[in-house]
C-alpha cells in the first residue's frame, strides 16, 4: 500500500516539470521583446491526485488467549456392583427307593417299628435274614461284589476284624453316635455304627447247682460244676465263641488251653448252637445241667415269660469271666441308595428303635439317651469289668484257637 502512493506522487511531480520546460522553451524562440503570446485557453490542470486515503493501521493482533485450564477428568462414577447370580434351582429330590437290610436270625422287633421308618421317609425297608453271625457274614462276603444288600446289622466285635479286612462298608458317622459310649466305637474310621451291647455270661439255675454256685471262672473249673456246666461250639455258635474269647481274656494265650482241659476232665458238654444249650440241656427246658453259658439278661426273659408269671428270675450270673459283644450296622459297598442306607442307620440310633431292643433283643441299647424297661432295668445283670479282646487279634488267631479248641475239647 505504501509503494503505490509514492508511484503516484513521482508520476505527478514529473507532470509538473514537463509543463515548465514547455513554457520556458515558448519564449527562447521569438526574438525581439518577447510578446506575450496569445493568450490561449489554458490547459486544464490536471486533477489532482486524490489524496490516498489514510491507511487504518491494521489492528494488532491480539495476543493469543492463554490456554485454558485443562479441565479436570471426570470424576469416575461408582461401578455397581453386579447383582447376584440368581441361585439355581434346587435339583429334585431323589426318590425315597428302597434299602435292603440283611441281618442275623436274632433280629427282633415290635410291630410297627419299620414300619415307622417308612412312614416317615417313604423309604421301603426289606428284611433279608440269614442265619448266625457267621453264616450271614459269609454270605456277604462271598456276593460283595454284587452286594444282596444295602445295610449290614448284626456283625459284633468277634467278626468285626473280618468285615472290615474285606473293605465291605463305606464310611459313614451318624450324628446321632454322639449319644453312644466311646468304648463301643471300636473303628475309628467309622466304617461300622454300634446298635446294642450285650455280655456273654455263665448263668446258673438257682438251687441247683452243688453246693453254692461257683463265683468265678476258676470255681467253674472245679469237676462238682464243670459236670454240670454245658457250653456252645466256637465254631458253630456266637455265645460259644465268646465263652472261648472271656477264658483266651481271662488267662492268656498261654493258659486258656490247660483251663479247657480242666473243664473237659471235669464233664463240660457241648452243643451246636444256645437254642440246644439253654431249651435243651440246661433246666430251663428240663435238662439236667445247671450252668450254661447264656447272657446276662436272660433273668429279663425268664421273668417276663415266666409261667406262671414270676417277679424273681429263677436264674443268676456269674459276672466274672463275661465278655462283651457290641453288635453293629453298616453300610455295604456298592449300595444303589446311599442316601436311604445312611437314614436306616440314623434310625437305629434313634430312640424309638433304640427303646426297643432291650426286650426284643435282650441286649443293652447302645445310645446313652435310650430309656429301658422298668423290668430290664430290674433284672438285667450289671457286669462291671467284662472282658474284651483286640478285634485284630481275633481275626488273626480265632481259626487257631477254635482249631485247638476242637483238639483240646471234641477229640
Amino acid at each position: 500500500m505504501r509503494s503505490s502512493t509514492v508511484s503516484h506522487r513521482l508520476l505527478l511531480a514529473s507532470g509538473v516539470a514537463a509543463l515548465a520546460m514547455l513554457v520556458i522553451g515558448g519564449c527562447s524562440e521569438e526574438s525581439g521583446t518577447p510578446t506575450a503570446p496569445a493568450a490561449a485557453e489554458p490547459a486544464p490542470a490536471p486533477a489532482p491526485t486524490p489524496a490516498p486515503e489514510p491507511q487504518t493501521p491494521a489492528p494488532a493482533e491480539p495476543p493469543p488467549a492463554p490456554a485454558p485450564e485443562p479441565a479436570p477428568p471426570p470424576e469416575p462414577s461408582p461401578t455397581p456392583a453386579p447383582e447376584p447370580a440368581p441361585a439355581p434351582e434346587p435339583p429334585p429330590p431323589p426318590e425315597p427307593g428302597e434299602i435292603t437290610v440283611v441281618t442275623h436270625d436274632s433280629f427282633a422287633v415290635s410291630e410297627g417299628i419299620i414300619e415307622s421308618f417308612e412312614e416317615s421317609t417313604g423309604i421301603t425297608v426289606n428284611l433279608l435274614t440269614g442265619e448266625d453271625t457267621g453264616s450271614m457274614l459269609s454270605q456277604v462276603i462271598l456276593t460283595k461284589d454284587n452286594p444282596i444288600a444295602d445295610v449290614l446289622f448284626g456283625v459284633d466285635n468277634t467278626f468285626l476284624q473280618r468285615a472290615l479286612d474285606e473293605d465291605l462298608f463305606v464310611p459313614y458317622r451318624s450324628p446321632a453316635v454322639e449319644t453312644v459310649p466311646a468304648e463301643l466305637q471300636l473303628d475309628p474310621q467309622d466304617r461300622v455304627t454300634p446298635i446294642d451291647y450285650g455280655d456273654v455270661c455263665v448263668n446258673y439255675w438257682i438251687g441247683a447247682t452243688d453246693g453254692d454256685p461257683p463265683g468265678s471262672l476258676e470255681d467253674l473249673a472245679d469237676p462238682r460244676h464243670a459236670g454240670s456246666f454245658v457250653t456252645q461250639n466256637p465254631e458253630t455258635s456266637s455265645p460259644g465263641l465268646a465263652f472261648l474269647l472271656a477264658t483266651v481274656a481271662a488267662f492268656g494265650t498261654d493258659g486258656w488251653e490247660d483251663y479247657w482241659a480242666g473243664l473237659r476232665d471235669g464233664g463240660v458238654s457241648v452243643t451246636a448252637g444256645w437254642s440246644e444249650a439253654y431249651f435243651g440241656e440246661f433246666v430251663a427246658g428240663g435238662g439236667d445241667r445247671a450252668l450254661v453259658t447264656s447272657y446276662a439278661t436272660s433273668p429279663v426273659a425268664e421273668v417276663l415269660f415266666a409261667d406262671p408269671p414270676t417277679d424273681t428270675p429263677p436264674t443268676g450270673v456269674l459276672t466274672d469271666g463275661c465278655f462283651r459283644q457290641i453288635e453293629f450296622a453298616g453300610i455295604l459297598a456298592g449300595t444303589e441308595n446311599l442316601i436311604g442306607a445312611q437314614a436306616f442307620i440314623d434310625f437305629m440310633l434313634s430312640d424309638t428303635f433304640q427303646e426297643d431292643i432291650p426286650l426284643n433283643m435282650f441286649v443293652f441299647p447302645a445310645s446313652s439317651s435310650a430309656q429301658v424297661p422298668e423290668v430290664f432295668a430290674t433284672h438285667a445283670v450289671a457286669v462291671p469289668e467284662p472282658l474284651s479282646l483286640d478285634p485284630a487279634l481275633i481275626a488273626a488267631e480265632r481259626d487257631n484257637w477254635t482249631r485247638r479248641w476242637v483238639e483240646i475239647v471234641l477229640r
